[in-house]
């Protein structure tokens, strides 16, 4: 198991054969589409062989080593008919004073609410308000270029921005549905496509809100096991009201931006499009994450509470120091006199 990338593999033996269990789990636990590191969650089952020598086992099939395995293609269900969907979170949200010059000048972009919608070289792309950029049926070439013409756009630009990826088929006879990555539409145009965006853009930007709250809990877990061990807390009075306003900063983020996880105004416009939205949102699991995070903010939130109890208490006991030091000092007077 590699803790610091969460990858975790499993041997199973059976029917002659050995098959390894590849999950590679982001830090909140969630197991989402395929990528990078950490970011990303994948699930698949890889057959493999054993060396010449007999001493070993090629987990990854023809001599192959991790870094060539294909992620773009494992457990998505893409079909040789298929199209893909790639999902991005670029930054933070979008700068409002680069918004006409680079979107609406540069890139001929439209916008519906929070969202705007860029055809870029034959694709469909929806860029969110929150960073999120939703590509559908774009090359990975286009893709980058678009990326690299948005940068300017983008607050806080994550340089390594994490990617999930989707496979869809149109069939027109079909109603929507979606089961193992690959979702099945029964026509792709503007607002259909958009419908489903929402719940993509969504998902990675809950994603970011997960990791966010998850890194802040594990650097500061340390804290309330020395408080229940020692019975105090290791920090001085400064480093104390920094800590809190990490925390602070870290809570109100999220609770600002929590609205971004309702459903969105879209669907008051196109109320006949929302059955698609909450059927992918349900298949991506928005409602129990949130229900999750909420617990996480939570945890957050009893820290700060934890700590500003200390550090009043911190204040109080250097203000009865003062007071003691004081009347010593007055009684030593009143002695030499």
């Amino acid at each position: 198991m590699d803790t610091a990338n969460g990858l975790v593999a499993y041997l199973i033996i059976g029917h002659n054969e050995y098959c390894i269990m590849l999950r590679v789990q982001s830090r909140s636990g969630r197991n989402v589409a395929r990528k990078s590191l950490p970011a990303w969650s994948v699930d698949t089952c890889v057959k493999s062989s054993c060396f010449p020598n007999g001493t070993g086992i090629d987990l990854f099939g023809n001599g192959e080593d991790e870094s060539s395995l294909d992620t773009e293609k494992m457990g998505t269900g893409e079909t040789a008919d298929s199209k893909r969907i790639t999902i991005s979170l670029l930054g933070t949200q979008l700068v409002e004073a680069e918004k006409e010059s680079i979107l609406i000048m540069g890139l001929g972009a439209i916008r519906y609410r929070d969202a705007w919608y860029i055809r870029f070289n034959g694709a469909d792309v929806w860029l969110f308000e929150y960073g999120v950029l939703v590509s559908w049926n774009q090359s990975e070439n286009d893709r980058q270029q678009l990326v690299f013409r948005l940068k300017g756009l983008i607050q806080d630009y994550f340089r390594r921005p994490p990617i999930e990826q989707y496979a869809y088929h149109v069939d027109p006879a079909s109603d929507f549905g979606i089961h193992d990555d690959l979702l099945v539409v029964p026509q792709q145009d503007t607002l259909s496509s958009l419908a489903l965006s929402h719940a993509f853009a969504q998902a990675a930007k809950l994603e970011f809100f997960e990791d966010k709250a998850w890194q802040v809990i594990q650097q500061n877990a340390h804290i309330s096991r020395q408080l229940a061990r020692t019975g105090k807390v290791p920090l001085s009075r400064r480093n104390l009201a920094k800590l809190r306003g990490i925390l602070f900063d870290t809570g109100s983020d999220i609770t600002l931006h929590y609205n971004l996880l309702d459903t969105p105004e879209f669907f008051w416009n196109y109320p006949e499009l929302e059955p698609q939205y909450q059927k992918l949102a349900k298949y991506l699991d928005l409602t129990p994450r949130v229900e999750i995070l909420n617990r996480k903010l939570a945890t957050i939130e009893g820290l700060l509470s934890m700590l500003a109890s200390e550090q009043y208490h911190k204040h109080s006991a250097f203000l009865e120091w003062i007071i003691i030091v004081l009347i010593a000092v007055e009684i030593l007077l009143y002695f030499l006199k």
